[in-house]
């Protein structure tokens, strides 16, 4: 079953980090794709929603103010179509006068932020590794390509010049027309055939994949699948293939055959990154502890930013030299690293919002540096 999403883009993502009201709500919902959680998401988000407004009167927020909070987020809670369509998580981002919502692929822990600005940090979880890529469906009879996102179903990329199939690519009308005197027949000659299909197929690709860094997928039965794998020039093509006939396969069941290929390839991207983290340590250009990678966020000095997405860290940073203050879990403080965060993007690092136990060190943040501290 295809899931509803709405994955943020950079622009949405720098205008929440960029935003400032004395009273701003984020909510974090894990939710039950479609079919499956209904009412029951509806009242975790009451309840979530109904400890959002008992935080801002706590802090003695403006009584308006409170009241347009209210009345958007019942206006949500009551929107049958919208919990009719849900993901894995639902984030949430009200002020007293907008209300902005993503239902996102990743399984987020339930949370309620009232500050200043928004929690944006585990939404960044759903564009750490963007669940993108094109999946290739080759098969002697047929050969297609398709684009995999996380936030649409899986659609044909049309591919001008691409060959109708193997027979076709070798002039012939059947992969098992008799071969002229002295030339391969047999399994060889219908191998030859194969590559050469394989070949035209991958001139097919190359204007429309030139430039892209998406990974490949290939979808594909041997011998044509290792065939292919000799003569393609994409260097993104993944080395995990989706087994069996291609053509026994809708492009939805397709699409959902390469989520765990994308899986194994960013956790892999993430074990070279933390890989990275270690070499650099030694040259200076690592920062472990909060304070030295909160500093350096600030100076623009992290080119990767490693951030625990679950971590709880209410204070706020000093704007010039990055110090952090620590202060209580309520309205008048913020989440330190959502702030650590805003200062990486904001000088074009990258944010890894991850797990615990995928970032390197003990701390809630580590980071790779692009000079020597």
């Amino acid at each position: 079953m295809a899931l509803h999403t709405d994955i943020p883009t950079r622009a949405q993502i720098g205008r929440l980090l960029a935003a400032r009201d004395p009273e701003s709500v984020s909510i974090y919902l894990p939710t039950a794709p479609v079919g499956e959680g209904g009412q029951a998401d509806r009242i975790a988000f009451r309840n979530l929603a109904d400890a959002a407004l008992g935080q801002l009167r706590e802090a003695d927020a403006d009584g308006r103010s409170v009241s347009a909070i209210e009345e958007a987020l019942w206006e949500l809670h009551d929107d049958e179509g919208f919990w009719e369509l849900v993901a894995n998580s639902l984030a949430v981002f009200v002020t007293p006068t907008s209300l902005r919502s993503f239902r996102l692929p990743n399984e987020l822990t339930a949370a309620v932020e009232v500050s200043d600005r928004f929690h944006v940090l585990p939404l960044l979880r759903a564009v750490t590794f963007p669940q993108s890529a094109f999946v290739l469906a080759l098969a002697q009879g047929s050969v297609a390509l398709y684009e995999v996102t996380a936030d649409l179903p899986t659609f044909p990329v049309h591919v001008p010049d691409l060959p109708a199939d193997v027979a076709s690519a070798a002039g012939k009308a059947s992969i098992k027309d008799r071969a002229p005197s002295r030339a391969l027949q047999g399994s060889e000659g219908q191998k030859v055939r194969m590559r050469q299909y394989a070949r035209k197929v991958d001139q097919a690709l190359r204007p429309l994949l030139g430039g892209s860094t998406l990974p490949l997928i290939l979808a594909a039965t041997e011998p044509l699948s290792s065939i292919f794998r000799e003569v393609n020039s994409y260097p993104h093509l993944a080395a995990e293939t989706i087994a069996g006939n291609p053509e026994e396969r809708t492009p939805l069941q397709l699409g959902e055959a390469s989520r765990p290929i994308l899986d194994q390839l960013y956790g892999a991207e993430l074990e070279e990154l933390r890989g990275r983290f270690e070499a650099f340590g030694s040259r200076g250009r690592a920062a472990a502890e909060l304070g030295d990678v909160a500093r350096a966020a600030t100076f623009g000095a992290v080119e990767t930013l490693f951030a625990d997405i679950d971590a709880e860290l209410p204070g706020s940073l000093d704007s010039e030299t990055g110090a952090i203050t620590p202060g209580p879990d309520d309205a008048h403080d913020y989440g330190i690293l959502d702030e650590v965060a805003r200062r990486v993007i904001a000088a074009d690092g990258r944010v890894l919002a991850v797990r615990a136990g995928e970032v390197p060190g003990d701390g809630p943040a580590a980071a790779i540096l692009r000079y020597p501290a």
